[in-house]
């Protein structure tokens, strides 16, 4: 689960590597995101010559998360860390390639362009 001021790592290759989450859409006072959730949040970190820069403001995709993940199995998914993918208005990702694994949720939530871009499923 993130929250607002949450630094997070970007599994694409859009040019920003970390960003910092300042809003999480979807309710007037959410407090926290989940997988399949979009923030918006400021870039901390970016390389060079990309088209995102530092100080950017970018909505994002959450894909990864510590916190468990329940499913109605009965089985439970954990990450080691927290990252999220670079989306642009109509939810479409920016990048053409997603690192590190993504969960099925993400699929059950309608982003199927991020899903088809995973290098592993899980």
């Amino acid at each position: 689960m993130l929250q607002e001021r949450s630094i997070i790592k970007v599994a694409d290759n859009s040019g920003a590597k970390i960003v910092s989450c300042f809003r999480i859409l979807g309710g007037s006072r959410k407090r926290y995101a989940k997988v399949g959730d979009i923030l918006i949040a400021s870039v901390k970190v970016a390389e060079p010559r990309k088209p995102i820069k530092k100080k950017d403001i970018i909505k994002a995709l959450v894909v990864r998360t510590s916190h468990p993940i329940r499913r109605k199995d009965g089985g439970v998914v954990r990450f080691d860390e927290n990252a999220v993918v670079v989306i642009d208005e109509k939810g479409e990702p920016k990048s053409t390639r997603v690192f590190g694994p993504i969960p099925r949720e993400i699929k059950e939530k309608g982003y199927t362009s991020v899903f088809s871009m995973a290098e592993e499923i899980v």
